[in-house]
């Protein structure tokens, strides 16, 4: 136990919360301010493409990557310095998001909440590598499994915290205090080194690579070289190795299509428990509070069985799971106002969830280069949120369309895919059996 109190590890810890505190607050808590301003279903499922900039931060990632920051560079160095600006950025779009009024005005509350949400998949960029920078081969582990829970500590605090903090205070006060949090990751930011960027077999073959290439263009004026070395080394190179893994394309298409069930239920959660009667306290203390202890729950049960039963038999476990709790949200449907039944609805749908969650970091992880880690962890986890912005978008116009008995039970089909997916992977590339003392591995 005593590897979670390391520096670099418990780092990770502090830095997740940083990750974590701005999703929601771009996600389910703004669907919440949404409904009780009057905003439509439809209008609460398009806005869920201000949150577009995850799926997209692929796009900059090279950047951030390797483009240094005047001033704040060369006295923090490459990452912190982008986690610093990230950082900053996050804390004035949640206070000036908090100062709009979706019900009169809603084009400034999507605009700042695009803001929020593009220095927020920033920082998600720079975490990452961050994170897998700084620990050593035996504490990547342990600086996962924090990560992880810190994460889940910020959505707990961007979801269930803010909703009691909204019905006391209002949604202004209650995104400045949001604001104010985000002091957490900027202090550990600012008390913490500048990673030193590791040499390893794949960075090295790379760097030959690169050196290749520019040797190639020597014909070339010099100011054209060093831009064409920097598109070479930062862009082309991780998604040329990315596609190198057989079947790659359906790789991609599974990533994207996971969790799209959970997306279509998560947009439209906060609406529907206000549909129902339930008051953001009583939504704060069951859905995220409570919640919260359920998805941890899930979580260890979804890394026990990535370690018996190897990482694809875990996520077609889990998958499958997952897709069948969503019916558990039909059922509250017909029940109504239950705070004991949304106990029980929230348990089957949070623990499933955190059972997938966990399988799926572990996948993700296994696809990722060492030498290519900022990009291709951004090219995974902007698939990933595919499902959660542009996937989701249309959920509310299909809720009016339905009602939610039947919206919940269309949201456990569209889960089907990904799954049936994963069925065609494991086909194909049958995983090794798991082995008796330890995660088991999966081919690229």
């Amino acid at each position: 136990m005593a590897v979670y109190l390391e520096r670099p590890v418990f780092v990770s810890l502090l830095l997740g919360f940083s990750g974590g505190l701005p999703l929601l607050l771009v996600f389910s808590t703004l669907s919440a301010w949404l409904k009780e301003e009057g905003v439509s279903l439809t209008g609460i499922g398009l806005f869920s493409l201000a949150s577009s900039a995850y799926a997209l931060k692929v796009l900059w990632a090279p950047l951030v990557d390797r483009l240094p920051l005047p001033v704040l560079t060369p006295l923090l160095g490459q990452r912190r310095s982008w986690l610093v600006l990230s950082q900053v950025a996050i804390a004035a779009a949640m206070v000036a998001l908090g100062q709009t009024h979706p019900g009169q005005d809603p084009w400034w509350t999507a605009l700042l909440a695009v803001c929020l949400a593009f220095a927020s998949a920033t920082q998600d960029i720079v975490i990452d590598a961050y994170r897998i920078e700084t620990l050593t081969e035996d504490q990547q582990g342990a600086g996962a499994a924090n990560y992880v829970t810190g994460y889940r500590i910020a959505l707990l605090v961007a979801g269930g915290g803010a909703l009691v903090l909204a019905d006391g205070l209002g949604w202004a006060a209650t995104y400045a205090a949001m604001a104010g949090i985000m002091g957490v990751g900027l202090i550990t930011v600012l008390a913490s080194p500048e990673p030193a960027r590791r040499q390893t077999d794949e960075s090295r073959e790379r760097d030959r690579r690169v050196a290749d290439f520019i040797n190639r263009k020597a014909h070339l004026p010099a100011v054209l070289r060093e831009p064409l070395r920097h598109v070479y080394e930062s862009v082309i190179c991780p998604f040329a190795d990315f596609m190198t893994r057989p079947s790659w394309l359906l790789i991609l298409a599974f990533v994207a299509l996971y969790k799209y069930g959970e997306a279509l239920l998560g947009i439209m959660a906060n609406p529907f428990y206000l549909d129902l009667g339930f008051t953001k306290t009583e939504i704060g203390l069951v859905s995220k509070t409570f919640g919260f202890a359920m998805t941890i729950g899930g979580a260890v049960i979804g890394g026990v069985l990535v370690a018996r039963w190897g990482v694809m038999r875990a996520l077609l476990v889990s998958g499958v799971l997952q897709c069948v709790a969503n019916l558990a949200f039909s059922a509250q449907a017909l029940i109504g106002h239950s705070v004991p039944a949304l106990m029980v609805t929230i348990s089957i749908e949070n623990v499933t969830a955190g059972m997938a969650t966990s399988a799926f970091v572990a996948y993700l992880g296994l696809l990722t280069n060492v030498a290519y880690t900022a990009t291709q962890f951004a090219l995974l986890t902007s698939l990933m949120a595919v499902g959660r912005t542009l996937f989701a978008a249309g959920g509310g116009w299909l809720a009016e369309q339905t009602g939610w008995v039947l919206y919940f039970a269309v949201t456990t089909l569209a889960a089907v895919p990904g799954v049936l997916i994963l069925l065609w992977l494991m086909r194909r590339y049958p995983p090794p059996p798991p082995a008796p003392d330890g995660p088991g591995k999966t081919p690229d």
